[in-house]
This record gives C-alpha cells, sequence and structure tokens, in this order.
C-alpha cells in the first residue's frame, strides 16, 4: 500500500495523519524552547540548567497535553535538549539533509512500529518499544514522524524562519508549502526592512 500526502494530510490514514502532525509539531516545539539561541529578531538563551530545563520540558508537556502526572527528571530533560538540537538540523537541513544523522537517532533510541494497548485500552501504533524510558520513546516517535514527512517527498514541510536573527523551526502546512516565517512578527520584519531599504531609509537600531 502507497500512502500520499495532501497537504500534510496523508490520505485515506486518519490516524496516521494525526500521529505525524502531533509529533512534528511536537518535535518543531522542543526544538524552539530548547535549541534556539535566536528568535523574532532578537538574541535568546535556551535553558542550560537541569531545572530551567526541566521546567520548560514540563511546559510543553502541558502545552501539548500530556498527563499532568507524567514523570520527567532532569536528566531526561538534558536528553531532550541533546536530541533537539539534533531535530534542529533536520527542519534546517532542506536539500542537505543528513539522512545517517536522523537514522542515527532513530537507532539509537530504538525506534520501532510498536501497537500499545490491549484488552482496557484501544491500540494506538506508536514507534517505540514497550518498555522505552521517556526520552527514546519521545526521541523515536518524534524521529519517525519527521522521517515519513521527508520519506512521501515532503521535506519543503519542515521549515526554518528566513528572517534575520530567528532561528524558529515549524512544520508548514499550508496547501502549497509556501511559508516562509514562524509567524507574523517576522514577516512583518521583513516587509518593514524591504520597504525601508527602497525609501533609503535606515534601520531602526
Amino acid at each position: 500500500m502507497t500512502v500520499t500526502l495532501e497537504g500534510w494530510r496523508i490520505t485515506g490514514q486518519p490516524q496516521i495523519d494525526s500521529y505525524v502532525g502531533t509529533w512534528v509539531q511536537f518535535a518543531a516545539t522542543l526544538v524552539n524552547r530548547l535549541a534556539v539561541t535566536s528568535a523574532l529578531g532578537r538574541s535568546t538563551q535556551p535553558p542550560v540548567s537541569g531545572l530551567d530545563r526541566l521546567a520548560v520540558v514540563r511546559e510543553v508537556l502541558a502545552e501539548g497535553g500530556w498527563p499532568p502526572e507524567t514523570t520527567v527528571s532532569e536528566t531526561d530533560a538534558h536528553q531532550l535538549a541533546d536530541v533537539a538540537t539534533e531535530l534542529s538540523a533536520v527542519f534546517c537541513a532542506g536539500d542537505a539533509l543528513d539522512s545517517d544523522r536522523l537514522n542515527a537517532l532513530l537507532i539509537r533510541h530504538a525506534a520501532v512500529p510498536n501497537l500499545h494497548g490491549g484488552s482496557t485500552h484501544p491500540y494506538t501504533l506508536t514507534f517505540h518499544r514497550p518498555g522505552a524510558t521517556i526520552v527514546d520513546a519521545w526521541a523515536a516517535d518524534a524521529g519517525t514522524a519527521l522521517a515519513m514527512v521527508i520519506g512521501v517527498g515532503q521535506s519543503a514541510r519542515l521549515g526554518h524562519c528566513q528572517a534575520s536573527s530567528c532561528d524558529l523551526v515549524f512544520f508548514d502546512t499550508t496547501r502549497n508549502a509556501s511559508r516562509r516565517f514562524c509567524g507574523v512578527s517576522c514577516q512583518n520584519r521583513v516587509k518593514a526592512s524591504a520597504y525601508r531599504a527602497r525609501r533609503g531609509s535606515p534601520s531602526p537600531t
């Protein structure tokens, strides 16, 4: 069976579609919160200490709808920061994707299709082994989602902001994959800069 992407939707596969969308967005959020050093035209310092990283990870989980009782340690937070740095390269690669690096991440975190569930819960297809650590589970599922997007020829949808001094990444869900900026703020900055250049006006300090 062959699946194809229409926009970011995989034809006839709503469950897979939901899996891809959820995990690619989660990957982008991890990158933006744990691995980006410039955003919206300003330098920014991602968290470095264990407690700061842990606080950010917990915020990301809450925003993503994970149960509040999800257990994450400072060590997990440090390891997820490393994963975020690796995934950042995937979003920023464009045609220069280093597939070996993504494949190595999938192997290292033991990405493998698994059905989780059974008599008490509906079966859910994931890409981490039973009993995986939380870091391995998230890295495997997020990495697999990115690989699925790339594997069906939609790598252009894994983007990073084209505005100056902004390294934020995103999952482009527009119909024709034409998104260039992380959001309206950077889009407006670029338009204002182009307008000033046409008028010969100095840029604001």
